[in-house]
């Protein structure tokens, strides 16, 4: 008999037709696996070389190159390599007072720096004045200028000359105009105004995570302003304060310009005195001692401010 006339034939034939379009579309499909798996290991090829090209062209000659020969030069000396320089580095009767200036100016500015960077960031999240806008996005701004233009800025207004010292000397009828800014109250002054919207920023990041409920829950239950503050604000914002605030410390350690422009020669900090050696007294070897010195304390303090940040971003995260 003829399978034309089987009635089974025509769904044999579908089924046969059913099949060979379910292997012909798993085999487009394998074939787009395999070029989109073909087109990612391209991806990560041409990553890589990116990668190599800027480690090899870029990182290596204008970073690591640079550290590793001021390293090299530390251990350098007379015979060969040598921890001549950090013991003369460290031995020098003067070190422990360059140590002593430079922690105590830090800790001053840093810590001036930072009280006023959380009251400033408190004010302008929690009680929003008229132009609260405009004076975080100056501040914002202000993160951007270079350290030493606030100096002259002081001196033009606080100096000798300044305008507000000659105005209060006027006012006031002193013998003789305000003489504060070349010294430590002056270093001082110019690094609280220059850091503090370092800390703001940070701190405001950390604001706008904040549970609101809670706090307005705490408010509700009788709490008063200062009891949601540090009860409840403090604990849930303190990791992007910490970043803030050592990311505040990291950078007066190692401020430069301001010391330059208001220091005076009782005022040497570790910059200074790493300058002053290796274009004073020519003492390289000493001077690149006392850079890798700073440069570990400095990445010590970044690793801790990359630490604190990522669980202030976390935290956030876990916020949304």
């Amino acid at each position: 008999m003829s399978s034309l006339s089987d009635p089974e034939a025509p769904a044999a034939v579908a089924a046969l037709a059913a099949a060979a379009a379910a292997d012909d579309n798993d085999a487009r499909r394998r074939a787009s696996v395999a070029s989109h798996r073909l087109a990612a290991r391209r991806r990560e090829r041409r990553a890589q070389w990116h990668l190599l090209f800027i480690a090899l062209f870029v990182l290596g000659p204008l970073v690591v190159y640079p550290l590793l020969r001021l390293v090299a030069l530390s251990l350098s000396g007379p015979q060969g390599v040598s921890l001549q320089a950090y013991a003369g580095f460290f031995g020098n009767p003067q070190t422990r007072g360059v140590i002593g200036t430079t922690l105590w100016i830090m800790l001053a500015s840093a810590g001036l720096a930072s009280l006023l960077g959380v009251t400033l960031a408190s004010l302008l999240f929690f009680k929003p004045f008229p132009g609260a806008r405009i004076v975080t996005r100056f501040l914002e701004l202000f993160v951007a200028f270079p350290s030493f233009l606030v100096a002259f800025t002081l001196i033009f207004l606080y100096g000798s000359q300044g305008s507000v010292s000659i105005a209060l000397q006027r006012l006031f009828h002193l013998q003789a105009p305000l003489d504060f800014l070349f010294g430590a109250g002056g270093v001082i002054l110019a690094e609280v105004v220059f850091y503090a919207p370092f800390v703001v920023r940070p701190t405001l990041a950390s604001f706008a995570t904040l549970d609101m409920h809670l706090i307005e829950a705490a408010r509700s239950l009788g709490a008063s302003m200062w009891m949601v503050a540090f009860k409840v604000i403090l604990p849930l914002a303190w990791p992007g304060i910490a970043a803030g605030t050592i990311l505040c410390f990291l950078l007066t350690l190692n401020e430069f310009g301001i010391l330059l422009v208001l220091g005076s020669a009782h005022l040497i900090t570790l910059p200074v005195a790493i300058y002053s050696s290796a274009t004073v007294d020519l003492d390289l070897p000493t001077a690149a001692a006392g850079a890798v010195v700073m440069l570990f304390v400095s990445l010590s303090l970044y690793a801790l401010y990359r630490l604190v940040n990522g669980r202030a971003l976390r935290g956030a995260g876990h916020g949304r």
